[in-house]
């Protein structure tokens, strides 16, 4: 599973939900898009079904996430990534991954509150 790969490498799952985006979550999630000719059709993708929101954490784990899901296009990605196993094409590609730390912030926000949360970091 998408969960296993990502524990395989050294991630802690910390927080899981499985929900149905409506499309004013769906436009949250993807506005840095808001501009692109793909929006539309993407929003209409991401709320047609229920998705699974997770949580990881762990050493590196921005750069460990997107290396595990593979390029964005399903053609390009390796063998062995998450979509190049599991991804149909650009638009349909199995995994939506935060791309610093700080749309992490943002995009976890949209999902969970703090007590969701089962992280082992801690604030000092």
């Amino acid at each position: 599973t998408i969960i296993t790969r990502l524990e395989k490498q050294g991630l802690k799952l910390v927080a899981i939900r499985m929900l149905h985006l409506d499309k004013v979550l769906a436009q949250r999630l993807y506005a840095i898009h808001k501009d692109k000719p793909f929006f539309n059709s993407l929003v209409d993708y991401i709320s047609s079904a229920p998705i699974v929101a997770a949580v990881f954490e762990g050493e590196g784990a921005i750069a460990v996430i997107r290396k595990t899901m593979g390029a964005t296009d399903p053609a390009k990605a390796k063998a062995g990534t998450i979509r190049g196993d599991f991804g149909v094409d650009i638009e349909h590609n199995s995994v939506h991954g935060s791309d610093s730390a700080e749309t992490a912030e943002k995009e976890i926000k949209l999902f969970f509150s703090e007590d969701e949360i089962d992280s082992c970091i801690t604030e000092s």
